[in-house]
């Protein structure tokens, strides 16, 4: 996967760049508090693309989803 795809997708989540490291860039997600550190090859390997971005993307539980929407009611 290229390295500019992944970035946007993880933009996507509304992760954020924290910081520059020695050969990686770490980013969060403010919604989970998550880090993952993000190598900065042009191309990265598909497993490690499908990590990060299982970790930095947004849990989808739809019960704890419905349970906020019927206390807003």
């Amino acid at each position: 996967m290229k390295r500019v795809y992944l970035i946007k997708t993880l933009e996507g989540f509304g992760c954020v760049l924290v910081r520059h490291g020695g050969k990686h860039d770490w980013y969060r997600n403010p919604e989970t508090g998550i880090y993952q550190p993000v190598p900065r090859h042009r191309e990265i390997q598909e497993s490690l693309a499908g990590h990060i971005i299982k970790m930095l993307s947004n849990p989808t539980d739809e019960s704890s989803a419905s349970e906020s929407t019927e206390k807003k009611s």
